[in-house]
C-alpha cells in the first residue's frame, strides 16, 4: 500500500514517521488543519518519556494514520502534510496562546530563592544594622566583583525537620546559616581566571552563625573544590560554634566530622584568609585560626569557647565582650590586620589577596634618594626601619601583618616593580632591634607563608642579635629563636638580604636564612657594621684584662672608646666585602635596582617543589 493518497504525487507531500517504537498519547491535529514548521503533530510515549513528532514544514495536514492508544513501530507512517507552494496564500492561523513570562516551575524556584535573601528577613537585618554591622550577603557582594558570585547550596535548611515545620525552616534558616560559592576578586587587575576565589560566610542572623550539619556539608564541598582547583579561600567566620539543635541525623558527639581536617589541609596549598566582625567562638574560631592571616574589626571577640562553654567548664561567668577582645588578640598575634569596620575589612582582604594573584603592570616607584637618609649618621641613634621598607616597595603596595605582635620585627607583603614580595625588617625602636621570642616566631611564620605561596623574601637586617638574659630565657628563647634557622633552611623561594646597619651574631644570620651566603645575595649599606656579637659587648668581653688594668674613670672610658672604634673599623661593611663575607656594599639609592635584578634572575629559575606537604604554622 502506498504512503501517498491516490491521485496525489509523492513529491507533493511530506511524510511524518515514528522515530521509535512507542504508544500514541496525543493527536495534536486533524486532517485539513494548517500547521507551521515545528508545530507538534503527534505525541508518542516510550521509556516513560514523551516524544513530539513535529511538522517539518508549513502546510496542510492531508491525513493522520494513527489514533491515541495505538502502538506504532519505528518508521511507521503517522501523518502526511502537503507543504505550501511558493506564492500560495496561507490561511491565517489562530493566534497562539500567549506565552507566560515565567513558567510555573521556574517561578517556584524564584520564589524559593527569595526566602534566602536579606529582603525576606527585614527584622533580622534591622537588628544587624542596629549593631553597626553588615549582613553576610552584603560582605560577600562587596568582596566579589559585581555579578561574579555563583552560590552553592543556597536552598539548604537546618537539619531540624523532625522538630520544625518546613515552612518555618525555609523562612528562618536560609542557606542553613552559611553563604558559600565561587566569585572573582580583583578581576579588573588580574583577569577572570586568576581572580577566582572560594568564599564562605557564616550568617550570624541565622541561628547565631552556628555550625549546622548542612553548612558543614556545604563547607566540605567548597573546601574540596578549593583544593582540587587550587583556589584561594576567604572565610567570614563570625558565629558561635557547633549547633546542638540539628536532630535529623542521630549523632552522639560528632567528633568524626571531617570539616576541620579538610580546612587545615588547605594550609600551604592555597592562600586562606579569615575575616571576623562580632563574636567568633568555638568551632568558628578553630577554622579562623587555621587561616594564613586574619582580618578583624575592632568590635570582634575571638575565643576557643564562648560564655556558655566557659561557664559550663566551671571557669566563671563572662560576657561575650570580655572574651578575646580585638585589642588583646591583635597584641598577642591572633589578628594580623585590625580595622575599624567590615567595609575596611573587605578592602583589606582585597589588598591581601591581590599579592597572591600575581604581578601588576602599573606601579609607581618611591623616591630612591630618600633611602640615603634612613639610617642616622650617629650609629647609636635608633630609627624606624619602616622608612626603609617604604623607600623600597611600590607606592601604596604595602600590607603590614601582625603589627601589634612581636614588634621587634616588621613583616609585610608588598610589590617591587609590580612583583609580589614578602619583607622582614628588624625594628631598632624595640630592644635596639634584638630578636626576642615573639619576634622570632613572627619572622619564622612569615617566612613559611612566603615560602608556601612562592613569594620572594627581602630581609632588612639591623640587629644586635638574639635577645639574651635570664628573663628572656624564661620564655623558651632557645626554641623560639631556633625556629628561624629551621624555617630558613627549608626555604625554596629566593631570599635577598640587605644589611642596613647592625649585622651581629646569630640573629643577623637568622635574618639571612641561616647565614650570609644562604640568600641569593647579601649586600650592605655603607652604614653596615658586623661582628660575632655587638661591638661594645665584644670589647668588654674580649678586652676585659686590658680594661681592668686601667684605673676606673676617664682613662678607662677613653681606652674603651678607642677599642670600640678599632672594632668598628674592623667590622665595617667594606672590610666584610673585601673578605667576601658579604657580596657588595651599595649605595642605598641603588637597593631597589639590586632587588629588581635579583628578582629577574630568580624568576628565570624554577626550583623543583620539594616532596612532602607544606603548611603554614598557625602560630
Amino acid at each position: 500500500m502506498s504512503d501517498v493518497p491516490p491521485g496525489r504525487p509523492a513529491s507533493s507531500v511530506v511524510v511524518l514517521r515514528a522515530p521509535m517504537s512507542a504508544h500514541v498519547v496525543e493527536r495534536a491535529v486533524q486532517a485539513g488543519d494548517t500547521v507551521s514548521p515545528g508545530q507538534p503533530v503527534i505525541v508518542l510515549e516510550a521509556m516513560k518519556m514523551e516524544h513530539v513528532v513535529a511538522a517539518d514544514c508549513g502546510g496542510v495536514v492531508v491525513e493522520v494514520r494513527c489514533a491515541v492508544g495505538d502502538q506504532v513501530a519505528e518508521g511507521e507512517l503517522l501523518a502526511l502534510v502537503a507543504p505550501h507552494r511558493a506564492g500560495e496564500a496561507v490561511a491565517p492561523q489562530a493566534a497562539p496562546r500567549a506565552a507566560k513570562a515565567v513558567r510555573d516551575d521556574l517561578q517556584r524556584v524564584i520564589d524559593r530563592h527569595v526566602l534566602t535573601l536579606d529582603a525576606a528577613r527585614a527584622e533580622a537585618v534591622a537588628r544587624r544594622r542596629a549593631r553597626g554591622q553588615r549582613t553576610a550577603r552584603e560582605n560577600v557582594a562587596d568582596l566579589c566583583d559585581e555579578h561574579s558570585f555563583v552560590e552553592y547550596g543556597a536552598l539548604a535548611v537546618a537539619a531540624q525537620r523532625s522538630r520544625r515545620d518546613i515552612d518555618d525552616l525555609r523562612a528562618n534558616t536560609p542557606a542553613d546559616g552559611m553563604v558559600t560559592g565561587i566569585g572573582s576578586v580583583n578581576a579588573a587587575l588580574f583577569g577572570a581566571e586568576r581572580s577566582r576565589c572560594v568564599v564562605m560566610a557564616y550568617d550570624a542572623t541565622v541561628l547565631a552563625g552556628t555550625q549546622g550539619m548542612r553548612n558543614h556539608a556545604k563547607t566540605d564541598r567548597m573546601l574540596g573544590i578549593a583544593l582540587k582547583q587550587r583556589l584561594p579561600v576567604v572565610l567570614f567566620a563570625e558565629g558561635g560554634g557547633g549547633r546542638p539543635g540539628d536532630v535529623d541525623v542521630p549523632v552522639v558527639a560528632g567528633l568524626d566530622l571531617g570539616t576541620f581536617a579538610a580546612f587545615a589541609r588547605l594550609s600551604g596549598q592555597v592562600p586562606v584568609l579569615g575575616i571576623v566582625s562580632g563574636r567568633c567562638f568555638a568551632g568558628n574560631a578553630a577554622l579562623l585560626g587555621c587561616c594564613d592571616a586574619i582580618v578583624a574589626t575592632r568590635d570582634a571577640n575571638i575565643g576557643m569557647g564562648g560564655p556558655a562553654m566557659i561557664e559550663g567548664g566551671g571557669l566563671g561567668v563572662f560576657r561575650p565582650e570580655e572574651i578575646g577582645p580585638s585589642d588583646v588578640q591583635h597584641r598577642n598575634g591572633v589578628i594580623d590586620i585590625l580595622v575599624e569596620n567590615e567595609a575596611q575589612a573587605v578592602a583589606a582582604a582585597k589588598r591581601y589577596l591581590s599579592i597572591f594573584q600575581g604581578r601588576v603592570e602599573h606601579w609607581q616607584a618611591p623616591d630612591a634618594l630618600a633611602l640615603r637618609e634612613v639610617v642616622p649618621e650617629n650609629r647609636l641613634r635608633v630609627y624606624d626601619t619602616r622608612a626603609a621598607i617604604a623607600g623600597l616597595v611600590d607606592v601604596d603596595s604595602l600590607v603590614e601583618l601582625r603589627s601589634g605582635f612581636g614588634v621587634g620585627v616588621h613583616v609585610a607583603l608588598a610589590r617591587i616593580e609590580g612583583r609580589p614580595v614578602g619583607l622582614i625588617a628588624n625594628n631598632p625602636l624595640h630592644l635596639s632591634g634584638a630578636i626576642d621570642a615573639d619576634a622570632a616566631d613572627k619572622a619564622a611564620r612569615f617566612m613559611q607563608l612566603c615560602d608556601a605561596h612562592g613569594l620572594p623574601i627581602v630581609s632588612l637586617v639591623d640587629t644586635p642579635g638574639f635577645m639574651v638574659g635570664p628573663a628572656t630565657e624564661e620564655r623558651a628563647q632557645v626554641r623560639h629563636a631556633s625556629r628561624m634557622f629551621v624555617v630558613g633552611a627549608a626555604l625554596r623561594v629566593p631570599v635577598f638580604a640587605i644589611v642596613l646597619r647592625k649585622g651581629y651574631g646569630l640573629g643577623a644570620m637568622a635574618m639571612a636564612a641561616g647565614g650570609f651566603h644562604s640568600p641569593n645575595f647579601t649586600v650592605s649599606w655603607p652604614t653596615g657594621e658586623f661582628g660575632g656579637m655587638g661591638l661594645e659587648g665584644a670589647v668588654r668581653l674580649g678586652f676585659r684584662k686590658e680594661l681592668e688594668a686601667v684605673p676606673e674613670g676617664e682613662e678607662r672610658d677613653a681606652l674603651y672608646r678607642r677599642l670600640v672604634a678599632r672594632q668598628y673599623e674592623k667590622g665595617e661593611a667594606m672590610n666584610m666585602a673585601e673578605t667576601l663575607e658579604i657580596d657588595a656594599v651599595i649605595d642605598p639609592a641603588q637597593t631597589r635596582q639590586w632587588l629588581v635584578a635579583g628578582l629577574d634572575a630568580a624568576s628565570a629559575q624554577t626550583a623543583p617543589r620539594p616532596t612532602g606537604a607544606r603548611f603554614v604554622d598557625p602560630w
